[in-house]
């Protein structure tokens, strides 16, 4: 029997929701189902707030950064009567699956909406940060290593050429995936993640040992710093004020901020949400249902919503250890 699906991008945007949305909408049509789009992610499905998506909408998508369904965040979606109108909506367009693509938060949303709702509800975890538990990668974290890394290489130029100290910070919220990889692939000294961090002492005692060290076996030279966002007291700029006073250099504070959100997907993340896409659309009509559907070993899984974010998501040990190898970080 014909189905309808409706599909939505909620929290921050990450390169790779068009891909996903693109197969999304082709599977649908593969299998004769309807399928709609809701607009700024749960705001749309308050105000019933909708597009009708066929394969010509989605045409040229793949290589389109943020989302053509737009985004936003939705306070209001938290309560009991947004929850009631939501499924109201859903049950007037006679929606059988809801696909949900965002982070955490949008899977809270939809954990919630299942409990007034009846219909099928599937997340897939779309998110620069990759904090999203139960999956190896979320849709965007590529491409926002590779736009970080760009920046960073470029830092490194002018850093060279003055023999200073940077700070670039990265996104990452309560997560050092992003900057972990950032900081591993564009071969910087020093990276400070919420994972790892000590206390203030510390990481100035460990940074300035460090650079003390490097200065004696090569004389002045770059000094490149990661640093994940909403990590240190006081900010970026208050940091770079204690190591100017601690080493007696100029150091240069970099924000990345919201450009490592934008560009064209890389491969990666393109090829993980047109799988995820379909493996979501395949699953209509099943008995499963409020799962996420992840990726573990290259292929596709399902993980209940809640497991996604009860637990904190560890750091690859391998990664750790190669930065603390590669990078001679003081890490106890």
């Amino acid at each position: 029997m014909p189905k309808t699906i409706a599909v939505l991008t909620s929290g921050g945007d990450a390169p790779g929701m068009n891909a996903c949305i693109r197969a999304i909408v082709l599977a649908c049509e593969r299998e004769n189902y309807t399928v709609y789009g809701y607009l700024h992610g749960y705001n749309g499905l308050l105000n019933q707030e909708y597009t009708q998506l066929h394969a010509e909408r989605v045409h040229n998508l793949n290589q389109l950064g943020g989302t053509i369904l737009h985004s936003a965040r939705c306070r209001e979606f938290k309560t009991q009567d947004a929850a009631e109108r939501a499924a109201a909506n859903l049950d007037a367009l006679e929606v059988d699956m809801l696909i949900v693509i965002g982070g955490d938060g949008s899977f809270r949303g939809a954990m919630h909406l299942s409990n007034y709702w009846d219909g099928q509800i599937i997340g897939i975890p779309g998110t620069i940060d990759n904090d999203i538990n139960g999956t190896d990668a979320t849709i965007g974290y590529y491409t926002a290593i590779e736009t970080a890394v760009d920046s960073i290489d470029k830092v490194r130029d002018t850093a060279d050429a003055f023999e200073r100290i940077f700070l670039v910070e990265v996104m990452g919220r309560h997560a050092g995936f992003l900057g972990l990889s950032a900081a591993l692939a564009s071969a910087s000294d020093f990276v400070l993640l919420p994972e790892l961090f000590e206390s203030e002492a510390a990481t100035l005692k460990q940074i300035g040992e460090q650079l003390s060290e490097r200065r004696e076996q090569r004389g002045n030279i770059s000094y490149i710093i990661v640093l994940a966002e909403n990590l240190w007291p006081g900010g970026i700029n208050k940091l770079a004020e204690k190591l100017q006073s601690l080493t007696q250099s100029e150091v240069r504070p970099v924000i990345l901020g919201h450009v490592q959100r934008g560009g064209a997907p890389v491969s990666q993340d393109r090829i993980m949400a047109m799988k995820l896409g379909a493996h979501a659309v395949s699953l209509a009509g099943s008995q499963t249902n409020c799962v996420m559907v992840g990726e573990r070993y290259g292929k596709p899984c399902e993980v209940p919503l809640p497991v996604t974010w009860s637990e904190p998501k560890p750091l690859s040990d391998s990664d750790v250890n190669t930065m603390k190898q590669l990078m001679n970080n003081r890490y106890a």
